[in-house]
């Protein structure tokens, strides 16, 4: 793939990630699925594993007081798009904001993803978040031993 073929594959793929990032926000859950392959997996932050879509938006349903919901931003810091397959490599930040995407960060960590190109679209097809950071009650969560 030419290198401007993939730069232009790699901003298609931040712009994905940016526009699912603002659909978490908004509790736009039907627009944080379209992103995602039906076969999805995710390992949670904390180790918790999540298979398929259902599973995966059933993870970002509100639960509680709106003053305790989690709400994640992921931010893409490196695309690396393959030349041989319709695949990418995604690696960056997250964050988990208490009550708002303007919330105070309670957890954070790093994150990889698995990019597959279908319909000439950029899908989700396999995601590994890693918490790394706590802080308030994001230090009361639990960890998968």
């Amino acid at each position: 793939m030419p290198s401007t073929t993939a730069g232009n594959e790699a901003s298609a793929i931040r712009a994905a990630r940016a526009n699912q990032t603002a659909a978490i926000a908004a509790g736009d859950l039907d627009r944080v699925a379209a992103f995602w392959t039906e076969d999805i997996t995710i390992r949670r932050g904390l180790g918790h594993p999540v298979e398929g879509i259902a599973a995966a938006r059933a993870i970002l349903l509100p639960a509680g007081a709106a003053s305790h919901r989690i709400v994640y931003r992921r931010v893409s810091t490196r695309v690396d798009v393959s030349a041989a397959w319709p695949l990418a490599f995604e690696e960056g930040d997250w964050t988990g904001h208490l009550g708002s995407a303007a919330g105070t960060v309670v957890i954070g960590g790093r994150y990889a993803a698995q990019w597959v190109k279908r319909a000439g679209g950029w899908l989700i097809r396999s995601e590994v978040f890693v918490a790394l950071t706590a802080d308030g009650i994001g230090r009361d969560f639990a960890a998968l031993a």
